[in-house]
């Protein structure tokens, strides 16, 4: 079969036999309709898998849509304390919110409803509009929860609250196996991916670079530490100007925290200006807030530095590790969730735990600029062989297909 002209560049980087693997699942499926439903089409990496895995998958002949949840600001209070609970945090649910949770579910099974019913594959992105299938009853496909985050240790008020709903489902989806909870239904394990054609990861001409680091008035003589991600509380970008401010004792180096917002994340503005505030008076410290279509922004900004950081404290997965590392960067990144199945000592990066870690393994790198080079280029290789989109893609088909043949006690992890 003669690919089409997406996938022919797809095959230039992964390989002619993946894209061909792909073609074969895909056949099994053609026309069937496949439905994604998350709470934001722009801010954070489900958005982004999204955004290529459609388009993918229509492609390879299915019949896909991307439909969003909508609700008002006490939904979206509801879904980031809800997001935050199951990360560990402890909260409380106000009956107003959780009123608010209810009311946007509702509303979306009754604009989405007949599609859902009639779809032939589901799948509902985290917890916002996990309620959705227990407001739709009568259906005939299969139904699958796709959860992103770190559930494994939840606050008790979090996990009570959204259980019922996604007990319902056929089976669920998680980034790696210690995330999980033990429920009834069948679990399957999927590491997200990057899509290196994108805006934020295809190459870059070294003129852009360039431009790009005039534009925000970065110094190409001295050392550039670069973290991008979300301004969330779990990403810790204070932790991150602590460790920033431990290495300029030794070292001249400059700091660009770069993120934007997202529609489903009320509490981005509040963290953004403590980061602001404490950036402040602090010439070599930039703190960018930048909008949701700022790709190749990124994707320069990531380019240009040296070291990549991501010290989050929890942590889903971390597409920005992967993105950093697709770039040829090594990556300091967080003790957490899915930045372990990315960073290794040594290998590809270093894993950390507080700001002062964070400082020594900066500072050991900046010291050994071969080792900067060598570790660059071990983890762009990990990540051509494990994250890229192909593969993500493929472990879709292959859940869709034993889901089709009643197949419920597999579990697919990196492509075993």
């Amino acid at each position: 079969m003669m690919t089409s002209s997406m996938l022919d560049r797809y095959a230039e980087v992964a390989g002619p036999e993946a894209v061909a693997g792909l073609h074969q699942m895909a056949s099994r499926f053609d026309g069937q309709r496949v439905v994604h439903v998350n709470s934001t089409r722009t801010g954070g990496g489900v958005a982004e898998i999204l955004f290529w895995m459609v388009p993918l998958m229509r492609e390879l002949g299915l019949d896909v849509q991307w439909e969003v949840i909508e609700g008002d600001a006490r939904f979206y209070e509801m879904t980031k304390s809800l997001h935050n609970g199951l990360q560990g945090r402890d909260i409380m649910i106000p009956p107003k919110w959780a009123d608010a949770y209810h009311e946007a579910n509702r509303a979306a099974a009754e604009r989405l409803g007949p599609m859902l019913a009639d779809a032939d594959f589901v799948f509902i992105h985290d917890p916002q509009p996990a309620e959705l299938r227990s407001l739709i009853t009568d259906v005939r496909g299969h139904w699958v929860w796709r959860c992103h985050i770190d559930v494994s240790h939840p606050s008790r008020v979090a996990w009570k609250f959204l259980r019922p709903f996604v007990e319902l489902y056929e089976a669920s989806i998680f980034s790696m196996p210690q995330f999980s909870q033990a429920m009834t239904h069948s679990q399957f394990i999927i590491a997200p991916s990057i899509d290196p054609l994108s805006e934020k990861n295809i190459e870059l001409p070294q003129e852009e670079i360039d431009n790009v680091r005039a534009q925000f008035e970065l110094d190409p003589e001295r050392p550039l530490l670069v973290q991008v991600s979300r301004f969330d509380r779990f990403k810790d970008p204070l932790g991150v100007i602590e460790a920033y401010r431990l290495v300029r004792r030794y070292a001249p180096v400059q700091l660009v925290l770069a993120g934007g917002g997202a529609t489903d994340d009320p509490e981005g503005a509040e963290v953004l200006n403590a980061v602001q505030e404490e950036a402040a008076d602090d010439p070599d410290l930039h703190v960018l807030f930048l909008p949701g279509d700022a790709h190749r922004t990124i994707n320069a900004l990531q380019r240009a530095a040296d070291i990549v950081i991501q010290k989050s404290t929890r942590e889903g997965f971390g597409l920005t590790v992967t993105e950093g590392m697709w770039k040829s960067k090594p990556v300091i990144g967080g003790n957490t969730g899915g930045i372990r199945l990315q960073v290794f000592d040594y290998g590809t990066g270093f894993l950390v735990n507080s700001p002062e870690g964070a400082a020594h393994r900066i500072l050991y790198l900046l010291r050994r600029p071969n080792r900067i080079q060598k570790i660059g280029e071990a983890a762009r290789e990990f990540v051509r062989e494990y994250f890229l989109n192909t593969r993500h893609l493929r472990e879709y088909l292959t859940l869709m297909l034993g889901l089709s043949h009643g197949i419920t006690d597999r579990i697919f992890a990196n492509g075993e």
